[in-house]
């Protein structure tokens, strides 16, 4: 006696569940853009920090600017210094303002932040007095005239 299987069926079957899957996923797609689920996603700023490490007493953050220049309101230092006991950085300028002329407050603890303002125009930097001589982490956060923040620069140096 000689029997035969008939798989004959099992590619058709599979090729509609595919169907019916591409369908549905391009279905949640197009609903997605039309009933607006996409649309409180906010667009990243281009604004450029950077930081150097001239020697092991400072640290200096620079503002450089960028396509988001003219909607950039402030930005924030913090730096940690990364030696075991180091004192808390002091921020210093030569005339002890940025930017727009607010005066920057000293910082109380390592990890804190400046309360002043570090932006306006491209060039602008702040520096940090500390004993830096280990690996320190230095984030720049940047407020934006939109009302959003977002942050710029997060490195160890």
């Amino acid at each position: 006696m000689v029997t035969r299987k008939n798989d004959e069926a099992v590619s058709p079957v599979i090729g509609v569940i595919l169907m019916v899957a591409i369908t549905v996923i391009l279905a949640a797609v197009i609903a997605a853009f039309v009933f607006g689920m996409s649309g409180n996603i906010s667009k990243t700023k281009v604004v450029a920090m950077t930081a150097q490490q001239p020697d092991a007493t400072h640290i200096t953050v620079t503002y450089q600017g960028g396509q988001d220049a003219q909607s950039f309101n402030f930005g924030k230092v913090t730096i940690t210094p990364g030696a075991a006991g180091a004192a808390a950085p002091t921020y210093f300028h030569a005339a002890s303002v940025f930017g727009n002329g607010t005066a920057l407050a000293a910082v109380a603890s390592p990890g804190a932040t400046t309360n002043g303002d570090l932006g306006g125009q491209v060039g602008d930097s702040v520096t940090a007095i500390s004993d830096f001589s280990g690996k320190d982490h230095v984030v720049v956060t940047a407020g934006f005239t939109d009302g959003t923040s977002q942050v710029l620069l997060d490195t160890y140096i």
